[in-house]
């Protein structure tokens, strides 16, 4: 890791990336990703998000986040700068089913295509089957995001089943695309060494 001094702790450490805190201070910069529409038409799909947000709807997203035991959610920090670039996260932690739905957004648009999200991704779901005892971890995203599709593919997620053309976008219909993935078919990169296990 650089020498860059963080600006949130380093829960799960990376090469590129790092997960940290979701921090009230960042609301502002959370708004501005959510609100920019090339970011937003892929993240509808996990959030059904109302734009435009504002910094308050953002402070009470950190509130929810905050006080909801079901969710695992984390900044994004790039190793180099400390900068934020994204947040990843957990969601609908079932402890009986041992299973939770996944999502990402990389929100600085300079930082996509870099690696980012593969590695956020890598280390988000090597928490939630190495620290959580995940068992099954999901997600859904429409079929345009190609780029998202690969990143998950990279990360072990597979297509598991498509939704047909139930999300309307554009003034078009387009599948929803489900993809999982099993802690037998992850590899953790980071915190098994961590923790001896």
């Amino acid at each position: 890791m650089n020498s860059a001094s963080p600006q949130g702790d380093i829960i799960v450490p990376g090469e590129q990336v790092y997960l940290g805190q979701i921090r009230r201070d960042l609301a502002p910069v959370y708004r501005r990703w959510v609100n920019d529409l090339r970011i937003a038409t892929t993240l509808a799909i996990i959030n059904d998000v109302g734009l435009p947000m504002t910094d308050e709807d953002e402070e009470g997203w950190i509130e929810v986040v905050r006080s909801d035991n079901s969710q695992a959610l984390f900044t994004v920090y790039e190793c180099e700068t400390g900068d934020p670039v994204g947040n990843v996260g957990l969601t609908g932690v079932r402890s009986p089913n041992r299973s939770a739905e996944f999502g990402l957004i990389i929100g600085e648009r300079s930082r996509q295509g870099k690696g980012y999200g593969s590695e956020a991704t890598k280390l988000i779901l090597d928490y939630g089957f190495t620290m959580l005892g995940l068992h099954h971890v999901w997600l859904k995203c429409v079929a345009f995001n190609a780029a998202g599709i690969r990143v998950y593919e990279k990360a072990g997620f597979r297509e598991a089943g498509r939704l047909r053309e139930c999300w309307q976008f554009g003034g078009k219909q387009h599948d929803v695309v489900l993809m999982d993935i099993l802690a037998s078919e992850f590899e953790s990169p980071v915190l098994a060494e961590m923790l001896g296990a």
